[in-house]
């Protein structure tokens, strides 16, 4: 049953295009360059988030409006995107401005009040944007907005809903935006947390109740002979650790005298990737991706930007995952990008199944289970900020394993670890716990604004 048979008797039920006039805009030619150096403002679909448009990025000429589909609106026309990921958006227009084709402008009626079709509008944005037809931009044709049953109660009564409605949603928005106050200052906290840890502030007690101090120097020297021992059973070289200089430690913060600032590469035991299998012939001879279930899962960025291993998987088959040798995931290993979502930091998680690297990744393996400590350094604001001075590139940017091996590390010894990494994953855990509260309440919040809306536009919210 439509929730429209509900609405109160004395109300009206009309066609959007019955009771308001709408129209699009369009795009003069660009290739006449007197058309944008007018000044009439020209609202393009990605300015609507600003609510209300007092100003545009670009003006066209009066010539530009007389020589393409571009309009002139009045000043309070409502203006509703109907293109591509803006589909639904809205603004008023606090000036005269022309718009583009992705712009629809409905103009002033004395019948419905402005603000009363805007929210009503706003109400309809999922199901618009459902009726979208196309490809990378979906639209919306004048035709679906124009067929839109609007409920139309008197204009007196109209005013009073809206009144409501904005009472309701001031309130809600004050409560959002203290969510996400809340949800800023647990970012900041975490990195605070961060940063006491790797100044060894987070241990400082633990430190001094202890009798007998282990050092970073010893954890190192114990690193070191690990390395020397696996080259020379592997019959390798080994390779570069990139350390750093007197001057380089110089320059960087003051640590407890049990630490010690050393570069990853004198950490790790390998920094190898989807390439270190083979050449690209190679690779393309043993390897295939499926998407249906195979013996491996290719472990990719987007299963950790989305949280998900479980399903949107790409899989190789046993004689690939063994051909990619040097690129298999036991779980525990650090992973950094390394193109296009250059310098991002990934724990890999224990699945329990075989796994291997995919391309666009880095992986730091360690033969001393320091791992932990070190993925959460580099979540510190000082690595994140480090690792950004070493990407390169802005549309596709990149890091290479040399910057990798390059970045500064504040090493403590191997119990203080286990101590840091305690206490961090301690309060790390209440935090998440925080941030998954305040998600739940944003979310709870979008449904509560749609069920007000819905209540308004039966006739249920006066």
């Amino acid at each position: 049953m439509s929730e429209l048979n509900n609405i109160p008797k004395h109300w009206q039920v009309k066609k959007l295009g019955e009771v308001c006039q709408t129209t699009s805009g369009g795009t003069p030619s660009r290739g006449i360059k007197s058309y944008y150096e007018g000044n009439i403002p020209w609202v393009k679909s990605g300015e609507l988030d600003r609510g209300l448009i007092l100003d545009t990025e670009e003006k066209i000429s009066e010539e530009a409006v007389k020589n393409s589909s571009a309009k002139v609106f009045p000043k309070g026309t409502l203006l509703i995107a109907l293109y591509g990921a803006t589909i639904g958006k809205l603004a008023f227009l606090g000036v005269d401005a022309a718009t583009n084709q992705a712009v629809c402008g409905i103009y002033k009626n004395e019948n419905i009040n402005s603000n009363y079709l805007y929210h009503f509008l706003f109400s309809k944005k999922p199901s618009l944007v459902k009726q979208g037809i196309g490809g990378a931009q979906p639209n919306i044709s004048q035709g679906i907005l124009k067929n839109l049953d609007i409920p139309i109660p008197p204009l007196p009564e109209q005013l009073v809903i809206v009144s409501k409605i904005e009472e309701l949603l001031s309130d809600l928005e004050n409560g959002k935006q203290q969510l996400l106050t809340a949800q800023q200052q647990l970012k900041v906290y975490r990195q605070s947390l961060l940063k006491a840890a790797f100044e060894g502030k987070l241990t400082e007690n633990w430190r001094e109740n202890q009798n007998h101090l282990n050092t970073s120097a010893e954890l190192l020297a114990q690193i070191t002979d690990l390395k020397e021992n696996e080259a020379n059973l592997n019959q390798k070289k080994l390779k570069p650790t990139n350390s750093l200089s007197p001057e380089e430690i110089e320059n960087l913060p003051r640590l407890p005298k049990t630490w010690k600032w050393v570069s990853l590469g004198e950490i790790i035991s390998d920094l190898t990737d989807y390439h270190a299998n083979g050449s690209y012939l190679k690779m393309k001879e043993n390897v295939q991706l499926f998407d249906t279930t195979e013996f491996a899962i290719m472990i990719r960025a987007t299963n950790f930007e989305k949280d998900n291993f479980k399903t949107d998987l790409k899989y190789i088959t046993e004689h690939a995952y063994n051909f990619l040798s040097r690129s298999k995931l036991f779980g525990g290993e650090i992973l950094i990008g390394k193109i296009g979502n250059a310098g991002k930091v990934y724990f890999m998680p224990y699945l329990g199944k075989p796994a291997s690297l995919a391309m666009n990744l880095f992986a730091l393996r360690f033969n001393v289970a320091v791992n932990k400590y070190i993925y959460y350094h580099l979540l510190s604001l000082f690595s994140k900020q480090e690792i950004s001075s070493y990407v390169k590139g802005v549309g596709n940017p990149t890091i290479d394993k040399n910057s990798v091996r390059s970045l500064s590390i504040a090493l403590p010894s191997f119990n203080e670890q286990q101590q840091i990494v305690e206490i961090l994953e301690s309060k790390l855990t209440v935090c998440d716990k925080i941030e998954e509260t305040i998600s739940q309440s944003l979310l709870q919040a979008e449904t509560l604004k749609q069920s007000i809306l819905k209540k308004a536009f039966e006739g249920k919210l006066v």
